[in-house]
């Protein structure tokens, strides 16, 4: 074994996250993954490990320390540090962003549960014991493999602009006027959030319907609208099918700017075509 860490004590919410476990919705598994992987893969490149590397993510703060030998460790700032054996590694909470992330050198040697390592925690499902991470607790580092992603220097987050959105697919369940809302208010991130979905407040959007639509399969960065009128944004451990309807999707190059975003922070978003859209995935 390569070392371990240990952690010392959790200020909010802490646990095991990696890049996902795609190919289970069909079974009611959401595909999960790093909250703002743009984040979480600047932390493991400076720990020295593949992008995609399960690491610590952190709502909140923490207190760590390693075991048996040193670890090098990294922020999502990007600077790394050598840890020696008994040595404190304190993570405070970040005032410009919702969640922070602390890659250790080798990954978090957690073991994989339906092809992913990452925390499910409402199916008590991967990360350390299925759970959010406690005092006491002690992972142990060195089992991490590349399994996707260029190891290369990924793109800083973009707080500061409107949000890009593909319109619908539905459209026809909103007020004519709902879409406009939409892309010309300001909303504010709540602190209900969680990695299920990003609640909103803001103008209501309003619906033409009662919730009477069929259920249809839901991804991730589909803008949700229950009966509240205020938007949900699903989020990488959203359900895997819903009934309110959708009034837009996040291109998935902003993906990571809407999650980023603080709590109480305000978001904008605008509306972009089908062809502007695919056109930030190939750039």
């Amino acid at each position: 074994m390569a070392g371990a860490i240990e952690i010392l004590a959790v200020r909010g919410l802490a646990m095991v996250q990696d890049a996902g476990r795609p190919g289970w919705m069909h079974q009611g598994v959401p595909p999960g993954g790093f909250l703002v992987p743009e984040l979480a893969a600047r932390a493991n490149l400076g720990a020295g490990n593949a992008v995609d590397a399960p690491l610590l993510e952190v709502f909140g703060g923490l207190t760590l320390t390693t075991r048996e030998s040193s670890a090098r460790v990294c922020t999502e700032d990007g600077v790394a540090r050598e840890i020696a054996p008994g040595e404190t590694f304190d993570v405070a909470p970040s005032p410009s962003l919702r969640v922070r992330y602390v890659a250790a050198s080798g990954g978090l040697d957690v073991p994989p549960k339906l092809g992913g390592r990452g925390t499910l925690l409402v199916a008590r499902l991967g990360g350390h014991e299925g759970r959010a991470l406690a005092k006491g607790d002690r992972l142990p580092l060195g089992a991490a493999t590349a399994t996707s992603g260029p190891a290369r220097e990924p793109a800083p987050l973009d707080l500061a602009s409107a949000v890009r959105v593909l319109a619908g697919p539905d459209l026809t369940r909103f007020d004519a006027g709902a879409l406009a809302t939409l892309a010309s208010g300001s909303f504010t991130v709540e602190r209900s959030s969680d990695r299920a979905g990003t609640r909103l407040t803001g103008p209501r959007l309003c619906r033409r319907d009662t919730d009477t639509g069929r259920s249809s399969p839901m991804v991730r960065g589909a803008i949700q609208v229950p009966a509240s009128e205020e938007p949900i944004v699903l989020g990488p451990d959203h359900p895997t099918t819903g009934g309110y309807p959708v009034i837009g999707v996040i291109v998935q190059a902003d993906l990571g700017n809407l999650y980023g975003h603080p709590i109480g922070a305000s978001v904008r978003f605008t509306v972009v075509s089908l062809d502007e859209a695919r056109a930030l995935v190939l750039a």
